[in-house]
């Protein structure tokens, strides 16, 4: 008979010291600013790497050919093509996620709270393209007009986050919805203005992709592996169709339900239950390790559905997002020569200027006017901690274009020369949003402490 009531054996030296490293490391990793100073440091090494004596290496890695084949298939593309259109849908795929979950209880889930963030995000697209577009109204540059309308989340929050818990958490959600509703606008222009033409074949493989996925959930089938591969039939077909692949991933995020699946039993009785199997088990003569199984199965059943599929599918891809798919993008693609950059030539300069400009001006400017229009029209009003200091501040930090940037420049440029442009564009005016939001963010700190002191030194008289 096992004695319940023994002291437990201290742990090894060895044992605790791990556990302390581990906790301390997951401690680290959910530091919102640390992915995005791991972005930054990705990006800069890749900036560093093409401008090195290295640099034949740098784009000779990128374009390795990489070819996966089963019988008398074959499927060969670039390293490049794997990062930017496979790995990236995992990417599409949390920010779909992310959507789902604001759709159904978040910051836009209902009219009235979403109106000042699609008012803002509207703003900060629609003032971005026209200033890219007043720049450049040449037919052939006019392809990156979307370039300069998007936002990354990670950087965005990443600076926010630098600043502190004085900055109020409204403000952090006002900047989220903003972002989310970008990245809305990011895949609805993308799948308009830079797919191909349309293959009717694929677009069926596309359709049994989604099917599938529909009927697994209708059976009930809960674990996420086996939606792999529905997923890869729904990439394959937006693949074939001439549809950007990686909208694949937003499809699949949208698709995920913000419900638990029904069970026979509630998760939390089942899991009582396996538990206390486990506890009956342990207390019996004799005990057969394989009887277990049984249990531990429930147990696992149970601890899947106690949160619903999109929050734990989001919660466990995006520590891989953050720290593996998001470095790699930048590894791979922020890599701008500067001996290509051809900034004597009329057009990339133009673009450069053009993409900047549209970030650095054109997004605060679109942010605050949008908003502003709301809450004149009377259509929202500013949320509680939101003040219009903080509304210029997220619309800096809208400026810091970064990831989908970047990518909706490959899509929009096919001239070597226009597209290095682009992304040194994108670049200097992501670090010029940056900077110039964590130095109105520190002023806003500093303007919210004195007043703190002033109504502390009001209360004590």
């Amino acid at each position: 008979m096992v004695d319940r009531h023994a002291a437990p054996e201290p742990l090894p030296p060895a044992q605790l010291l791990a556990e302390k490293l581990l906790a301390g490391l997951e401690r680290f990793l959910h530091i919102e600013a640390v992915s995005g100073i791991l972005l930054l440091a990705a990006a800069a090494t890749a900036f560093v790497w093409a401008n090195s004596p290295f640099a034949d290496a740098y784009h000779g890695f990128s374009h390795v050919p990489l070819s996966l084949g089963i019988g008398g298939f074959l499927f060969a593309q670039p390293l490049h093509f794997y990062v930017n259109d496979v790995l990236m849908t995992v990417f599409f795929l949390v920010a779909g996620l992310e959507i789902r979950r604001e759709l159904h209880d978040g910051a836009l889930s209902n009219l009235r709270l979403a109106a000042l963030p699609l008012a803002a995000a509207a703003g900060g697209v629609a003032v971005p393209a026209a200033i890219y577009l007043a720049i450049n109204p040449d037919a052939v540059l006019r392809e990156g007009w979307a370039v300069p309308t998007a936002t990354d989340i990670a950087f965005a929050v990443g600076v926010l986050a630098l600043l502190g818990r004085s900055i109020p958490s409204s403000v952090r959600i006002f900047l989220l919805a903003i972002a989310i509703i970008d990245d809305i606008a990011a895949v609805i222009i993308i799948a308009t203005f830079y797919s191909g033409g349309l293959d009717p074949s694929g677009l069926l493989i596309a359709g049994s992709g989604v099917l599938l996925v529909l009927g697994f959930q209708r059976i009930g089938v809960g674990a996420a592996f086996a939606y792999l591969v529905p997923g890869a039939i729904l990439w394959f077909g937006l693949f074939r169709a001439g549809v950007h692949p990686t909208l694949a991933g937003v499809v699949l995020g949208l698709l995920t339900p913000v419900i638990p699946m029904k069970r026979r039993e509630r998760p939390l009785d089942l899991a009582m239950k396996a538990l206390e199997r486990f506890k009956r088990n342990a207390q019996s003569r004799g005990h057969d390790r394989g009887a277990d199984l049984a249990p531990l199965k429930d147990l696992r059943a149970a601890q899947r559905e106690l949160l619903p599929p999109v929050v734990r599918v989001e919660a466990a891809l995006h520590p891989w997002v953050a720290y593996g798919v998001m470095p790699l993008f930048a590894l791979a693609n922020a890599g701008v020569s500067l001996s290509g950059l051809e900034l004597t030539s009329g057009s990339a300069q133009s673009v450069l200027i053009g993409v900047a400009a549209a970030l650095v001006v054109g997004k605060p400017v679109g942010i605050t006017l949008g908003s502003w229009l709301a809450v004149r029209l009377g259509w929202c009003h500013l949320p509680r901690g939101v003040t219009w200091r903080s509304v210029a501040l997220v619309g800096c930090l809208g400026g810091i274009g970064f990831t989908m940037s970047i990518f909706i420049a490959t899509l929009a440029f096919g001239s070597e020369s226009l597209l290095a442009a682009a992304k040194s564009g994108v670049l200097i005016a992501s670090v010029m949003a940056g900077v110039i939001g964590l130095i109105l963010g520190r002023i806003e700190v500093g303007r919210a402490r004195a007043s703190q002191r002033s109504r502390d030194a009001s209360a004590r008289v």
